[in-house]
């Protein structure tokens, strides 16, 4: 019997995880499409290019897979099922209906939460408890198609976007071996996700790493944690120089009873601001684009 041919979209740690499980398992990958690293993108993590070249997977990295050349060579690939896991570009209608096993994603959250661009650390910025992977079925709206399954775990109010997508990592794998012979026997089970739960965000740009003192502790907090290092980072611009703020603590004793304009310094040794219901204590900076700048107490960010 011949064995379903599988065309995986993907990038990332998490495409490269489940790839590697396919390929463990023998499962016939025809070809792996994916991105080419970003020069100007801090790679922290493996890429399921790795794993394809490894086993001699053709991979391709086209800018765009929904151009007539591309749909045909998608065509030729004749894929009886197509799984995209952190591939980060919409994939067009016509392509989703070549498979007659169906067109099947992994994604970073617990749908119907955070659909979207970066998952994790949107739902870090958010202070979720609890992130997980779900598989769904791929249709035109991105991450609305119906649930195969899905795996969480609890994430720490204090765990950065990074030890966040680590301890979710792996809900990935579990997930894709708990369900891919049902996928590729034609068996799996759907639920429709309830649209009155479902959230959706945009991608996360550098810009969005400004902070707004007049948000709470928690809040400014929530932010450091879900863009600090390997993500680009919070940061307040004073004159012409931007202070990069890669860590701070919401509740330390220099913090206690302390409150101010939002964004005013109370104290230098340690670097003490206000914010919107208190003040954090900034323990990890680093100053970028000019002098650092002479901060004075009352100066307010």
């Amino acid at each position: 019997m011949l064995r379903p041919r599988l065309l995986f979209f993907g990038y990332s740690e998490v495409g490269y995880a489940c790839l590697s499980l396919l390929l463990e398992r023998g499962d016939h990958v025809v070809a792996l499409i994916t991105h080419e690293d970003n020069p100007h993108e801090k790679i922290w993590f493996k890429t399921p290019a790795v794993a394809a070249r490894e086993k001699g997977i053709p991979v391709f990295t086209p800018e765009s897979v929904n151009t007539p050349e591309w749909r045909e060579k998608i065509a030729a690939l004749a894929p009886d099922l197509i799984l995209s896991v952190y591939y980060r570009h919409m994939i067009g209608t016509k392509i989703l209906a070549l498979p007659p096993l169906g067109a099947w994603n992994m994604h970073g959250s617990l749908l119907p939460k955070y659909r979207g661009r970066a998952p994790i650390n949107w739902a870090v910025l958010h202070g979720e408890p609890r992130l997980g992977m779900t598989l769904h079925r791929m249709v035109k709206s991105a991450d609305a198609g119906a649930i195969v399954d899905q795996e969480g775990v609890e994430i720490g109010p204090r765990d950065t976007a990074e030890q966040a997508f680590r301890k979710v990592l792996p809900c990935a794998r579990t997930v894709l071996a708990r369900q891919i012979d049902a996928l590729l026997a034609g068996t799996a089970r759907e639920t429709p996700q309830d649209e009155a739960q479902a959230t959706y965000f945009t991608g996360r740009k550098p810009d969005d790493g400004r902070i707004g003192w007049t948000q709470t502790s928690r809040q400014i907090f929530n932010l450091i944690r879900a863009v600090t290092d390997p993500y680009p980072g919070a940061f307040t611009d004073v004159d012409a120089a931007r202070l990069m703020v890669w860590w701070a603590e919401p509740d330390s004793p220099a913090t206690h009873g302390r409150h101010g304009a939002p964004g005013e310094i109370l104290s230098v040794t340690p670097l003490v601001v206000a914010t919107g219901d208190g003040a954090l204590e900034l323990t990890k900076i680093e100053w970028r684009g000019a002098a650092p700048p002479a901060l004075r107490v009352g100066q307010v960010l």
